[in-house]
């Protein structure tokens, strides 16, 4: 998932920018507001973290354009403006969250997934499909290559969790908080033995891998880059 952080202090910036890189997040760093406003007005990204005082155009100012523009883009605020006032304007303004600085790290990953989960699916959509992968969300039938791939009910869902994400990493606290609705002892294999069900099912019978693990953060579905 893409992540916009607009925050012009470099220490603090680099802080969650890390945090969120390891944690299989792609961001989106700008220290203008100006110039955060632009990117988010012609771009997509899955969530922003936004702080009230940059230079160029102000958090709020920016919030504000963004709602004006009819961007429906979650957005977090991370500001060291923390009075009661301050985070009513802001939630008021269309913000879905605020934190105060200083902060730990777990709990803005926390506020995020919990404002990235909120967001709706597209409805609309029956089918998935990831190069010759295809699952049809109605009948709950998946195949590749036109071979029927049985599933049980919790693989159907591993998968459908990595299909909606195509090309992302997915860490293993996002498939915890997706599949399994619960956290697990972090010790807990439960998802490298669903990960390997999939694997067996959907890339071994086949030339093409399309399940791939990204080393400590993550898994990802693809097809050849």
């Amino acid at each position: 998932m893409k992540i916009l952080v607009a925050e012009d202090d470099k220490k603090t910036a680099n802080f969650v920018n890390s945090g969120l890189r390891s944690n299989g997040f792609s961001v989106e760093w700008y220290e203008d507001g100006r110039d955060a406003l632009s990117f988010c007005l012609y771009n997509e990204c899955d969530a922003i973290v936004l702080d009230r005082m940059l230079p160029g155009m102000d958090g709020l100012s920016v919030l504000k354009a963004l709602r004006a523009a009819k961007k429906k883009t979650p957005v977090l605020f991370l500001t060291s403006i923390g009075d009661v006032q301050d985070r009513v304007e802001g939630l008021t303004e269309g913000a879905d969250d605020y934190l105060v600085k200083p902060f730990h790290f777990s709990e803005l990953l926390a506020r995020l997934n919990s404002i990235i989960r909120r967001q709706p699916s597209d409805v609309s959509t029956t089918e998935l499909h990831v190069h010759d992968l295809s699952m049809d969300l109605l009948s709950r039938v998946v195949k590749r290559q036109d071979v029927t791939i049985e599933l049980l009910p919790r693989e159907f869902a591993l998968l459908e969790v990595l299909m909606r994400n195509t090309g992302r990493v997915v860490t293993r606290t996002m498939l915890l908080e997706q599949v399994w609705d619960y956290n697990f002892d972090p010790n807990s294999t439960v998802i490298e033995t669903y990960i390997s069900r999939l694997r067996s099912k959907i890339d071994k019978p086949f030339e093409t891998p399309l399940l791939h693990t990204s080393r400590n953060v993550g898994y990802s579905l693809h097809g050849p880059r």
